[in-house]
């Protein structure tokens, strides 16, 4: 309605948007006075209702409809759900108008309608919502079963409402499980010291057991301010019209750390080191500082209020906050990244999501050889959409910077500019224009019609430019046709032998360097192109140094300086970040010294090369110990490659990087394969290459069994590509001097798509069939499969979960994505679920799966909450030792999450920190064994979502000593394990 009201032209309106999610500024907005000859329009939720009051209202136009928070009957999620208001409501938003003069109001309903079907009243919330704090409440009475006391209330809930909120509880830990006791009645539970300290916090249960396991594993710091943050409004801002700054905001505090959780804590604490500093001693420049990183302050200071608030409330359960931090541990940063992520998924069990793998072979085909991390996809583009590429370029100038755009028929494929010395992933360029994809951000261009465009340029002969391909290089600053192939034939022409001698110049990470060839052409090529620079007479820059620009640029060697040819990757002051091209070393320079680059130098091929291994991926000890490879791997792998000969033999060429194995030696027969010592020591595993890998590879093998008579040539005739090169040339400069007029017309673009965007599914079983939909403020609102290769299962933790009026979309809040570790979906829900079930091949041998929830009633043989059973099948191998460490790491959770004499709270600071310390390398060693876990074929249960399946001779139990004294009231009761044949 903004946008149609906003639009309206011979209208003179100011429209503003008014409720919980606009900034305070734009809230601010609706009590300016209008424009003299305007008139203003707000645009309001029931926000208006009590929360604010517009002095100068005149009219209200009620549709008497509003979002009342319900709970979903079937998942039990929230969901805002549209409902017709109250009388009382109504008569709230009638007294708006009228404040300062005579006011109006028009309910957009009929009166009869009114009389009869309006309720005069709101159902009371106690029967609308989950009433878990209640129900804690009331079993801190100690007055018998919850749900006879609740039944006296003035407006009781229903039965089923109370059983259901009482399984809730035993699911989070609030109430102890059993195990399958026949005594045992399912609707009620001894409390647990987690339920003792949920029933004294002001935050939901799930916020009140993340800073309860924050407390266990050592990041309660964390945790106290993702809990008091969530608990309030967001303070990230996502303004109205600048919705794509506000994300790439959050994404900036988040890091590589994919949750919104942790960008809450870095921008948290990025605002408490300023003030700590003195920098936002005055008000303006706190405020200052907020619009800079989109921050809402007024919401940041009540984060801290209930911040300390919380820190109070906890002191009194024996939790502090520790600062300390090892000092020798210089991994420890990524250390407590990674357990802050396990935590989280502890919380918010059993918010689970896993994602469906893109097919390789269609996204190939729809990228038509671009690469995926580089490059977005665009369609609807109109007939000669290259006239047209200033216009395309500017429109996503705030997503990155533009490399190239391919135009084939109705298609664009947009290309972005990668740092030489970046490493393989997606870049945020990519990220950002999808995001404006979501945002449903309008891609528009001024066009002439083809029609238009054929009559008036060479009588009509540009018509066989409707469909020809066109490269628009914005480095080369060329216009040219170009040819539909495969990328691994073009690149492949500069590789003359499957085996290489180079020399490493520049490791980017482990697996991924530059080098250059020294074998006596190469050489001869380097040597020649270094004398024919030293003859030039060096010219400065015409324009200024700008990151991709390609000039000569000096670099010393042996005290002597000479000048070789280098692209720009940053500038930064007076000098720049210079990449040489024929090489592949980096090198710092003054901007002065940078010089022009002949032509004729730009047509020779760059020589430096760019080097992947192939078939290796970081392993799970990596990935939590550093970016994507950790600090040890990294010095490892430089120690083994850096400043020396290497012998690589070429696997393939995927967009312009070698794929090759690695060889510390220059004859083969004593060569010693990087990859094999990686492996051995614990830094990498084996993994599957890509398919554009295995594509090229096999186009490779082709090239070098034939001789090269028989290989075919499969470039574009010369006469038939000059032809469309000329014609090119006529329409843009016809376009350019504006012989075509001015365009008459408008094509709205479609996308922009990238096929390896991700869609994820849930875990549960009530909602393994329902659309999911992440929110858009969400910085996993976007996600981009970086290996499609690996078949592994990715996994999303959301914090809140609801769903829409009907109940087959589900909205995911506050996201966290799991590291990409083989086997972690299954690792987190066998730690987190209260009860396991552990599925079994036919002959007994293996685990295949495993059943997570509440268990089943030994009485009825029914599962206790069945919508939340997660019946999951193992993709890697798991052994009896990993269901027993899963087993010591719930021991260790409960030994500090107690009551009785020997409980937290009679803990001492020495004991707390040791008993910490415990927990966190049992669950390290968990998720990164020294062994990676061997990869499995999937084999499903055939009776999913089904307990009671295991033979009970095969059950071992796993008592924990104190749970036999007194009370059975831990946090998490030890699973039972299957004993397996030999």
């Amino acid at each position: 309605m903004h946008e149609l009201l906003t639009n309206m032209v011979h209208k003179r309106l100011q429209v503003y948007p008014l409720h919980s999610s606009v900034t305070l500024e734009e809230q601010n907005n609706v009590f300016l006075s209008p424009v003299p000859g305007y008139r203003k329009v707000i645009l309001s939720t029931n926000i208006a209702e009590s929360s604010v009051t517009v002095p100068d209202v005149k009219y209200v136009i009620d549709f008497c409809l509003t979002r009342t928070l319900v709970c979903d009957e079937d998942t039990n999620y929230q969901s805002l759900r549209l409902s017709w208001a109250s009388k009382t409501s109504c008569d709230q938003r009638k007294g708006r108008a009228g404040r300062v003069s005579k006011g109006y109001c028009y309910r957009l309903i009929h009166k009869d309608f009114w009389d009869s079907s309006i309720p005069n009243h709101v159902i009371p919330e106690m029967l609308r919502c989950p009433s878990g704090s209640t129900i804690l409440k009331a079993k801190l009475l100690d007055m018998g079963e919850p749900r006879a006391l609740l039944a006296a209330a003035l407006s009781p809930p229903s039965l089923s409402d109370m059983e259901r909120t009482i399984l809730l509880l035993k699911e989070v830990g609030a109430l102890a499980v059993s195990g399958q006791r026949g005594d045992e009645n399912p609707y009620d539970g001894e409390l647990t010291f987690l339920g003792r300290v949920l029933a004294q916090l002001p935050v939901n249960q799930q916020l009140g057991k993340l800073i309860v396991l924050g407390h266990v594993f050592g990041c309660l710091d964390e945790c106290l301010i993702i809990a008091a943050s969530l608990s309030l409004k967001n303070f990230f801002v996502m303004p109205f019209r600048q919705h794509l700054d506000g994300y790439r905001n959050k994404v900036d505090f988040c890091g590589n750390s994919k949750s919104d959780c942790a960008a809450l804590v870095e921008a948290f604490r990025a605002w408490q080191t300023c003030r700590q500093r003195g920098e936002l001693r005055h008000p303006k420049d706190e405020l200052d500082w907020g619009r800079l990183n989109y921050i809402q302050i007024k919401r940041i200071r009540e984060v801290a209020e209930l911040y300390e608030e919380l820190k109070t409330r906890i002191s009194q359960f024996n939790m502090y906050v520790d600062s300390r931090r090892p000092v020798m541990d210089q991994e420890y940063t990524y250390k407590q990244r990674f357990i802050l992520q396990v935590v989280l998924a502890g919380a918010f069990y059993p918010n689970y999501f896993t994602f469906g793998h893109p097919d390789e072979e269609m996204a190939v085909r729809e990228l038509a050889g671009k690469d995926p991390k580089t490059t977005i996809v665009l369609k609807h583009v109109p007939p000669y959409g290259f006239l047209y590429y200033k216009q395309l370029q500017s429109l996503f100038r705030q997503c990155g910077q533009v490399r190239s755009i391919v135009f084939d028929g109705a298609k664009a494929f947009v290309e972005f500019s990668r740092n030489p010395t970046e490493r393989f992933k997606t870049l945020p360029a990519v990220y950002m224009a999808i995001k404006m994809s979501q945002l449903k951000v309008s891609l528009e261009l001024s066009v002439h019609s083809a029609e238009e465009i054929e009559g008036k340029v060479q009588g009509g002969a540009v018509s066989k430019l409707r469909n020809t391909r066109v490269n628009v290089d914005f480095q080369k600053q060329t216009v040219d046709p170009v040819q539909v192939s495969c990328n691994t034939l073009d690149r492949s022409q500069m590789i003359t032998d499957l085996f290489l001698t180079i020399d490493v110049t520049e490791v980017v990470e482990v697996g991924h360097f530059w080098g250059y060839r020294i074998d006596e052409k190469s050489s001869e090529i380097l040597k020649k192109l270094t004398a024919e620079i030293s003859r030039l007479k060096l010219v400065p820059l015409p324009v200024h140094p700008h990151p991709d620009l390609v000039c000569l640029a000096p670099f010393a060697d042996f005290d002597k300086e000479s000048y070789f040819r280098a692209q720009i990757l940053y500038v930064s002051g007076n000098s720049a970040e210079v990449f040489f091209v024929d090489y592949g070393n980096r090198a710092h320079v003054a901007l002065d010294v940078l010089m022009e680059i002949p032509c004729q130098f730009l047509e020779l091929p760059f020589q430096a090369l760019e080097f992947k291994i192939c078939k290796m991926r970081p392993s799970a000890r990596c990935l939590v110990c550093g970016e994507h490879w950790s600090g040890r791997a990294s010095r490892r792998f430089s120690s083994l490659v850096s400043g020396r000969a290497l012998l690589v033999k070429v696997f393939s060429v995927v967009h312009g990087v070698l794929h090759v194995d690695a060889y510390l030696s220059s004859a083969l027969q004593d060569a010693v394969n990087v990859r094999d010592v990686l492996v051995k020591e614990g830094y990498a595993e084996l993994a599957e290459e890509p398919y554009e890998s295995k594509q090229s590879h096999e186009v490779l093998k082709g090239l070098f069994s034939k001789s090269a008579e028989y290989v075919t040539d499969m470039s574009v005739p010369s006469t038939l590509r000059d032809d469309k090169k000329y014609l090119i040339r006529i329409l843009l400069e016809s376009f350019s001097s504006n012989k075509l007029g001015n365009p008459n017309c408008k094509a709205i673009l479609h996308g922009p798509f990238n096929p390896y965007e991700l869609r994820c599914h849930s875990l549960t079983r009530i909602s393994k069939f329902r659309r999911v939909r992440i929110e858009k403020e969400s910085i996993n609102s976007v996600i981009v499969s970086d290996s499609p290769e690996d078949v592994h299962q990715r996994m999303l933790v959301a914090a809140s979960l609801s769903v829409d009026a009907t109940g087959s979309t589900m909205l995911l809040r506050e996201t966290s994505l799991m590291p990409h570790i083989p086997g972690l979906p299954a690792l987190l829900s066998m730690l987190f679920a209260p009860v396991m079930e552990l599925r079994v091949d036919r002959d007994g041998k293996c685990y295949t799966g495993v059943l997570c929830g509440l268990g089943w009633n030994p009485t009825t043989g029914a599962p206790l909450l069945p919508e939340h059973d997660m019946e999951l099948a193992f993709d890697v191998q798991f052994s009896v030792e990993d269901a027993i460490e899963i087993n010591i790491l719930r021991a260790a959770i409960n030994k500090l999450v107690c009551d009785g004499p020997n409980g937290s709270m009679c803990l001492g600071p020495e004991r707390i920190t040791q008993l910490q310390d415990n927990a966190r390398q049992k669950l390290l060693g968990l998720f990164c064994p020294l062994k990676p876990r061997e990869k499995i074929v999937p084999k499903w249960h055939e009776k999913p979502y089904e307990w009671n399946q295991v033979d009970l001779k095969l059950v071992m139990e796993q008592a924990d000593r104190e749970s036999s004294r007194g009370k059975n009231t831990f946090l998490y009761q030890l699973h039972k394990l299957i004993v397996l044949s030999s």
